[in-house]
């Protein structure tokens, strides 16, 4: 089996948020990939983290610490963790030479403090570099991209303008090669990600029509055709259930589950190849949330698209997505695909979220026992922290050595019983 090609990756990603004196953590040391045509759920209790997370990638906030990279270009970058390296290093070699110059005068002293302070100013201008590095690239992504685009234009139209002699086809063929060309330099890499907004009325402008605010995404592009512009429009109207007629309305003459079929058409009318879905049916009733659940999963299918789904509800998440990550005050807790997740959950947090879920069956819910999470009974990480870690192909646990060793032993023993 060929390898999935990931399409996100979100690498030691941290955003934290200055509040007076104080240090909000709102994401802290967040790692998962997404890879091409999947939908990953992101899940967890409010003000864990999710939508936080989803805005730092799409770059709705300049991040603190760690990378994100899609399509294998760097989109965002902190310097925090380097600023951090350069504070240890600075710190430790102040104890190293404090105690040096404690020590009696001599040659082989002498030497050893020169080797602290080269070694410092190595360790200085490595991660000096590294910040000038990840401010270049978060600086300059899209015009890295825009340049890349147009290099493929000019590789796949110039061989065939060259090989055409002159005539009305090879004129024709110059014309489109040039159109193409100059909405390459338009491109920018962050139109290949759109977000659905959780609260659709709050997110769309309510002075604009209907077309204007689906069609802003196109003429930011540098896209002035106008019927070309109203044909994407209705294109994308239809896609979504809606009809050409809606298009010269304003956002409060529409239902939420109408509104948000609006935000989803101005998501995809770019093409864009990941859409991060910040809680899209948590404001609309059961039967709209379906409509809305069935619209994203049509357009997954016939569009090709990668999705970030979020959201509060684990059934929905569980119907919905391929893999599912869990989060806690900022961290991943847990990340696994959505069956063996419910079927075999992990960690303690975990399990008390998959507790919450009811069922329509009455006798059920008179037995169902509601789990509760103490992080500080249901762990000990007083000598060792927590990473984490793979305990089984594809599914991550954060834990510390001790847990590592029981959650493996009780993979096994479901293991055995099932045998």
């Amino acid at each position: 089996m060929s390898e999935r090609e990931v399409l996100l990756s979100v690498q030691h990603l941290e955003q934290f948020f200055k509040m007076g004196k104080k240090t909000l953590k709102a994401v802290n040391d967040v790692s998962f990939d997404v890879y091409k045509g999947e939908v990953l759920g992101l899940v967890g209790e409010s003000g864990c983290g999710k939508t936080t997370t989803g805005r730092s990638i799409i770059r709705l906030y300049d991040i603190t610490g760690g990378s994100v990279y899609f399509k294998g270009q760097r989109i965002c970058a902190g310097v925090r963790t380097y600023k951090d390296k350069i504070a240890e290093a600075k710190k430790a070699a102040k104890a190293k030479l404090a105690e040096l110059n404690a020590q009696p005068q001599s040659a082989e002293r002498d030497e050893q403090i020169a080797a602290v302070k080269a070694e410092l100013q190595k360790v200085i201008a490595e991660q000096t570099a590294e910040i000038r590095k990840a401010q270049y690239d978060h600086k300059n992504c899209n015009r890295l991209y825009a340049q890349k685009e147009m290099q493929a234009v000019r590789d796949k139209y110039e061989p065939m303008i060259a090989a055409l002699p002159e005539g009305e086809e090879r004129d024709k063929l110059t014309a489109e090669f040039k159109h193409e060309l100059r909405l390459a330099s338009h491109d920018r890499i962050m139109n290949k990600m759109q977000m659905i907004f959780q609260d659709p009325i709050a997110s769309l402008n309510p002075r604009m029509t209907v077309r204007e605010i689906i069609a802003e995404g196109l003429i930011i592009r540098g896209i002035t055709d106008k019927k070309y512009i109203d044909e994407q429009v209705y294109k994308v109207l239809d896609l979504v259930g809606l009809v050409p007629e809606h298009a010269g309305r304003y956002p409060h003459e529409f239902s939420g589950g109408q509104r948000q079929r609006i935000g989803i058409a101005r998501a995809i009318i770019l093409n864009p190849e990941l859409i991060i879905a910040d809680e899209p049916i948590s404001a609309l009733d059961v039967s709209i949330q379906a409509q809305v659940i069935n619209l994203l999963n049509d357009l997954r299918n016939n569009l090709g698209l990668t999705i970030l789904f979020i959201a509060h509800d684990l059934s929905v998440v569980k119907y919905f997505s391929d893999r599912i990550a869990v989060m806690y005050f900022g961290k991943i807790v847990e990340l696994a695909t959505s069956d063996e997740l419910f079927a075999h959950p992990l960690h303690p947090y975990t399990r008390s979220l998959l507790s919450a879920i009811p069922l329509p069956d009455p006798h059920y819910e008179k037995q169902r026992k509601r789990v509760t999470y103490n992080p500080l009974a249901d762990h000990d990480y007083s000598e060792q922290g927590p990473t984490l870690r793979e305990v089984e192909p594809g599914h991550f646990v954060s834990c510390n050595d001790v847990e590592f060793e029981r959650y493996i032993a009780e993979i096994n023993a479901d293991g055995e019983q099932s045998k």
